[in-house]
């Protein structure tokens, strides 16, 4: 395996050069690689909450960005305040999240990246789940899911618990489906340190790292909606993966990772139950290409197909292609129309 994509956790060295008691409570460390458009919104949303130098460490790490000045842009808006670190090459997500992590010295991190933002109140949400439920070893609020105009759009998102606190068995849960984004969750860096960086796919590397997580300590929640992720922009790592189809070989990967952290007698009812959800998955993903990109959507719906076929895969295959079917016919009436 290359560089860019480590076979085992990097390792996260612990905090020695800051004195203990002069160490922030807070990292806000926010990767970023070609989304300058989307950056100033998701520095904006960490400065709106910033309780001083002391308390929070916040630092953008660009990984060599082509699309604009980043440096420039964090001393507009930080005037100081917001430390800039640039790659000397560029170095892949996978590293520059680990740089990001080695960089943080406070006692939590809040790994945002650079095209997501949080709500007022974030930030004092999740200080309230660590008071609260001290062993935890991460925790979440609610989240939304947003277009490249920030506009809330309407994707399901479950409701883990009425109110704030610990998930119960939130391994068993997160086995079957990715149920945290980035933006949402703040990990203590010991647990970092103890379990490593992430690693072994581009794509879903996030979900295995908080299944990683949930294998080894508490995970608290709060149903509070006060992070933002964003999608369906025709950029970043998750499209390009929808449209070579690597995210089809990500996902089985990490399933298969995950397997590892479950007891036997849960295994292979998750592994499936992971399987046919990413299978429908993938099928939606390959409805959404089939106008722009047909040769993607068809590698989405045949990978989909490969990962399990049952009734309900059946289903969402066979809808797939009466859509293909029916778009190719509107598209022949439109050609005979115009000649």
């Amino acid at each position: 395996m290359n560089d860019r994509i480590p076979d085992a956790p990097p390792v996260i060295l612990p905090v020695t050069a800051i004195d203990e008691l002069a160490r922030p409570q807070w990292s806000v460390m926010i990767p970023t690689y070609n989304c300058i458009a989307f950056l100033g919104d998701t520095i904006k949303s960490v400065l709106s909450q910033d309780p001083g130098e002391a308390k929070m460490q916040i630092e953008v790490v660009d990984d060599c960005s082509t699309d604009g000045n980043v440096a420039a842009l964090v001393e507009a808006l930080g005037k100081g305040r917001i430390k800039c670190f640039k790659q000397k090459q560029n170095r892949g997500s996978l590293r520059n999240f680990e740089t990001c992590l080695n960089r943080a010295n406070g006692h939590w991190v809040h790994l945002l990246h650079g095209d997501d933002n949080v709500e007022q109140g974030f930030y004092q949400e999740i200080e309230n789940l660590f008071l609260a439920n001290p062993d935890a070893g991460a925790a979440f609020t609610n989240f939304s899911f947003i277009d490249g105009q920030s506009n809330k759009l309407d994707i399901d998102n479950p409701i883990l618990l009425k109110k704030p606190g610990i998930i119960k068995d939130f391994l068993f849960k997160i086995a079957g489906r990715q149920l945290i984004q980035p933006p949402a969750i703040v990990v203590k860096r010991s647990v970092y340190e103890t379990i490593g960086s992430f690693y072994a796919v581009h794509y879903g590397e996030d979900w295995e790292m908080w299944a990683r997580i949930a294998s080894r300590f508490p995970v608290a929640y709060s149903p509070k909606n006060l992070a933002h992720y964003r999608v369906a922009y025709n950029s970043g790592i998750s499209h390009g993966s929808f449209l070579s189809g690597q995210n089809i070989h990500d996902i089985v990967k990490v399933v298969d990772i995950i397997q590892g952290y479950l007891p036997v007698s849960h295994q292979g009812k998750l592994k499936k139950e992971a399987l046919i959800y990413y299978a429908i998955f993938c099928i939606k993903v390959a409805n959404s290409l089939l106008l722009t990109n047909k040769e993607a959507a068809f590698l989405q719906a045949e990978g989909a197909f490969r990962m399990h076929k049952n009734l309900r895969t059946y289903y969402w295959m066979y809808r797939f292609y009466l859509m293909h079917l029916l778009k190719f016919k509107q598209v022949q009436k439109l050609v005979k129309s115009s000649i």
